[in-house]
């Protein structure tokens, strides 16, 4: 599984583990007695969840496309949950986190950065290699 950082709305950081296989997938949160309080299990293309075998409540959030909360729900151990209108993805996590209906969900990517920051970086230092540099020392001023 990878490991994505996630912040809501109110500034809350989950560390969110990402299946990547079939197998860690069906097996998600099984086996384990609880969650920490600020880790999650964020299931990609998801639209519906159980909790046959688990061992304890969890908290789960429909999400949207842009990993906006459509519903939040308290579910116990041995339920099923069917899918929800709109919800593209799941996120499994602690009941007592507060996320609501509305609240955004944005990834920071491993390591808790922002991935649109690494990409104006690459595109930057790819677009502009071989350029001189303006407003170096040495360097004429740019003309506004």
């Amino acid at each position: 599984m990878r490991t994505e950082t996630l912040v809501t709305d109110r500034g809350f950081r989950l560390r969110a583990e990402v299946p990547e296989t079939g197998w860690e997938r069906a097996r998600g949160l099984l086996g384990r007695d609880s969650l920490e309080p600020e880790t999650a299990l964020l299931l990609e293309r998801a639209r519906s969840i159980h909790t046959v075998g688990m061992r304890f409540d969890l908290g789960v959030a429909f999400l949207d496309a842009q990993l906006r909360v459509l519903h939040f729900v308290r579910v116990p151990p041995g339920r099923m949950l069917v899918r929800r209108r709109g919800a593209r993805h799941v996120l499994e996590l602690r009941p007592d986190v507060g996320l609501r209906a509305g609240d955004r969900v944005t990834r920071l990517g491993p390591g808790g950065r922002d991935p649109a920051l690494g990409t104006a970086r690459r595109f930057r230092a790819l677009y502009f290699r071989g350029c001189p540099r303006v407003g170096g020392a040495g360097s004429p001023a740019p003309i506004v």
